[in-house]
Order: structure tokens, then sequence, then C-alpha cells
């Protein structure tokens, strides 16, 4: 389910978005543990100007994926090892864990 994502510094244009977003982080929730999201990116070219200006989104929320960020064999066994093991996750008590 997870081993297919987008490695970190990947850059991609959201459905009905002006600008691109270049993935920071993967499988993480939203600052409320309230929804689970694929992906957390910030605005390309700038990067990282602050909590208020990242963004969570899904994987079929992409449009266009514009540049798959640096993969090598630490990232190949991520998602060997980790992402492609991963089923159905929830979060409980503040924790992203796998579902029950």
């Amino acid at each position: 389910m997870y081993g297919d994502l987008l490695p970190i510094g990947s850059v991609v244009l959201l459905k009905d978005a002006k600008r691109k977003l270049m993935i920071t982080g993967r499988i993480l929730s939203d600052e409320n543990l309230t929804q689970i999201f694929d992906y957390v990116g910030v605005i390309y070219p700038e990067g990282n100007t602050g909590e208020e200006n990242q963004y969570f989104f899904n994987r079929e929320g992409i449009e266009k994926v514009y540049f798959i960020g640096f993969q090598d064999e630490e990232e190949f066994a991520f998602k060997e090892n980790v992402l492609s093991q991963l089923g159905e996750l929830e979060i409980r008590d503040g924790q992203i864990v796998p579902k029950e």
C-alpha cells in the first residue's frame, strides 16, 4: 500500500494548484492527529519557510510529478523493508500504528 510512495525530495504539482511542492516527509498526520497523509511538502523552490507553509496531501491529489527525489540503497531498502510491509494505518494515542 505504501511501497510506491515517492522519495523525499520529489517535486510535484497538486490538482488545481499553481505552485509545485517538494516532498519533505511521508506517512504522517496533521497537527490535530485526525488524519493520516501520504506526504507533507513545502513550496518549491522556496523550501521550508515555517510550519504554516507545510502542506499535507495524498498521492491521489498529485496531478504531475516533475522530479523524483534521491534514491540509493537506503531508500530502496526502506521501501522494501518498511513501506511495502505497511498495511492499513490508524492514529491511536497520538501515534500512527497498524490498524488492528
